[in-house]
């Protein structure tokens, strides 16, 4: 006898259900599209029967601003390969820029208690005069803009200014050190970057002057560098080649945009992801794309609407900032957040949901069982009342941290934990303002994401059974390209090779019983801290660098409802790990890449695990220490060395 279905911890009450936009949606594809559409799973079902029909109608019920074609999709039998609206013309700022009035666009706070706000009528006047700069210094369609910025309005305005032109955004957080952004956006040599002279975190300001030099001296294509006075306004910039303020930059007399409407697949972003070797991939995503996906799960999936407020806390650097931005083309009021979620007090973001009334709040899964062992309980201390949906991502979230939102936080709210990443800025898996929540799941497939749970011969895995997430069909988010990549041939390999057909998204995923899904973890060897993925080619390159080093492996250790990085180090014969090593080590990926890179463990070993062919098995040693059995010992050249990292008491605490 199959166990009964578990009850959810919240449902969607009637009104929720009935003036949800998804709720709109469906009654329009019901009439529209084909009757038998009631539910969200019928919706979900036609979405991934009739693509064309499905992504035409989203199109027009987001009112995207543009000229859609005849076409939705040719060769949709190809995956990769398929083209989506092939006879398009739009551009991606018009559409954040649709609304100009005086409701508020931008709302910023900070933890030093800066506080501001910009009108959508004033943020086009920025972006107009930010846009004609960037044409007089002959910025054109194509052409990389970057931004090493904190999270605050300039961020912005840069991007909408040099997307009008259709010129390609790429940030990094200012918290990255100099060779992480070079490794970066030297790849893709920018000829415009846009930084602040400073910024704050968790009561501490970070000055930027000195790693923008570096920047500069390192990346040859830059022709001006363009610094907010934030947190600094009386900041030297005048050895800095190229480099002029802000204000001085944007002082011109334009109050029109001219947006160049650009094919469907025009590039408009290029975010970062590393893996194993190598370095930091150069995600190139398009215009088209991003829109529509981000509008499909912005207007359906979290009901977002144009009196909503929305925060999300994240940097410039992760994903979660393009996301949020695109909630400008719906009409809301971004409410941007910069500093430390825990400063001045735990219970900041608490604070700063009551005080700028932020109806949508998102947020990594770690902050939520951090507000739970910090032993907040909010629904007491706070009112909350203009929250109406929290979100997680980044990391799976644990079941304590479920029933810590409904028992402590608030109970009439929808939870949504969502998962997707940077290489299609967007989610797989989401939430669903119609449907029920259940401890420790993710409500639903997004629509028109073909998800499916492979075994690893490729066959689909039952109800209940763990399995890689994989995309069985095309959707408009898949990425153009990787940047400089001859061929495809990365962008295949990265997805496209373990399962032929498919896309193999690297996590480990459980379909329930009750149409949700569970997460269970990385397939692959990138970490995931926090719910920013790290590529270990780039921990590696540091630690290596430094004499005493032979060679590392570095893992993630599954702890406290989230990943930790475990660095394993082989020195030099004679050599020791003490305290002036490791600081040493840990100074050296601090500030070379970024301090979410830092290694909660570093551990001696005698020796370093390798295949045959020299490549070290970072998942063989995951494994040893989460006590898992190790598949394939026999493509080891020297498997004896797992047991040097197998019951490590170094790992107990």
């Amino acid at each position: 006898m199959a166990d009964a279905a578990p009850d959810p911890i919240w449902s969607p009450g009637p009104v929720r259900r009935q003036t949800a936009n998804i709720r709109r949606f469906i009654e329009l594809a019901r009439n529209e599209l084909d009757p038998g559409i009631s539910e969200y799973q019928d919706l979900y079902d036609y979405s991934i029967g009739n693509p064309g029909e499905f992504w035409r109608a989203v199109w027009d019920f987001c009112e995207i601003v543009g000229k859609p074609g005849h076409t939705v999709v040719e060769e949709f039998s190809r995956f990769p390969g398929a083209r989506w609206f092939p006879e398009a013309r739009l551009n991606f700022a018009e559409n954040l820029l649709r609304h100009r009035d005086e409701r508020p666009a931008l709302v910023l706070r900070s933890e030093t208690g800066l506080s501001s706000e910009m009108s959508y009528t004033e943020l086009y006047s920025a972006v107009a005069r930010t846009a004609e700069a960037l044409r007089e210094t002959g910025i054109q369609p194509g052409d990389r803009v970057a931004g090493f910025m904190p999270n605050i309005p300039e961020t912005v305005i840069a991007m909408l200014a040099a997307t009008s032109i259709g010129a390609i955004w790429s940030s990094c957080s200012p918290d990255f050190g100099i060779d992480g952004v070079v490794e970066r956006l030297g790849q893709i040599r920018p000829r415009v970057l846009f930084c602040a002279a400073a910024y704050s975190y968790n009561g501490k300001t970070h000055d930027c002057i000195g790693k923008v030099k570096g920047i500069a001296g390192q990346i040859d294509s830059l022709e001006r560098i363009v610094v907010v006075p934030f947190m600094n306004p009386d900041a030297k910039i005048e050895k800095i080649p190229g480099a002029t303020w802000f204000n001085e930059f944007t002082d011109n007399d334009s109050r029109h945009i001219v947006f160049e409407r650009l094919p469907f697949d025009h590039p408009v972003y290029i975010l970062y992801s590393s893996g194993t070797t190598g370095a930091p991939k150069c995600i190139t995503h398009g215009a088209g794309g991003t829109l529509i996906q981000h509008l499909k799960e912005l207007v359906l999936h979290i009901n977002l609407r144009r009196s909503d407020r929305l925060c999300y806390f994240t940097t410039c650097g992760w994903m979660m900032w393009n996301w949020m931005v695109s909630g400008l083309a719906v009409g809301s009021t971004l409410v941007l957040y910069e500093g430390s979620p825990f400063h001045p007090t735990p219970a900041a973001m608490f604070d700063l949901i009551d005080e700028a009334e932020v109806s949508v709040f998102g947020t990594g899964a770690k902050a939520i069982s951090a507000w739970q062992k910090a032993g907040l309980v909010p629904r007491e201390s706070h009112k909350l009342n203009s929250l109406v949906t929290l979100l997680s991502t980044g990391s799976p979230l644990a079941p304590a941290s479920f029933e810590y939102v409904y028992s402590d936080i608030k109970q009439n709210l929808c939870l949504s934990s969502i998962a997707g990443g940077t290489d299609i800025v967007s989610c797989f898996l989401s939430g669903c303002p119609v449907l029920p929540v259940y401890v420790g799941e993710l409500q639903c497939a997004a629509l028109a994401m073909d998800v499916r749970v492979l075994r690893e011969d490729g066959s689909e895995a039952d109800t209940g059974e763990s399995g890689e997430l994989c995309c069985a069909s095309p959707f408009p988010a898949t990425p153009v390209c990787f940047w400089n990549d001859e061929g495809d041939r990365k962008y295949h390999a990265a997805y496209f090779e373990k399962f032929p057909g498919y896309w193999a998204h690297g996590d480990h995923v459980i379909r329930s019983e009750t149409g949700g899904f569970i997460i269970e973890g990385r397939s692959d060897a990138v970490l995931n801290p926090g719910g920013v993925r790290i590529g270990t080619s780039e921990i590696y390159r540091q630690v290596e660098s430094l004499d005493e080093v032979l060679e590392s492996i570095c893992v993630g250790q599954d702890w406290d409802d989230d990943v930790r990085v475990v660095l394993f180090i082989k020195l030099r014969g004679g050599t020791g790990l003490d305290a002036e090593l490791e600081e040493r080590i840990r100074r050296t990926i601090r500030d070379n890449t970024t301090p979410r890179h830092g290694p909660a463990k570093i551990i001696q070993v005698a020796d370093i695990p390798r295949t045959i062919s020299g490549k070290i098995v970072e998942l063989a040693v995951r494994d040893v220490i989460h006590g898992r059995d190790v598949a394939n010992r026999d493509a080891l050249a020297n498997p004896s060395a797992l047991e040097l990292y197998r019951n490590l008491p170094e790992l107990d605490d």
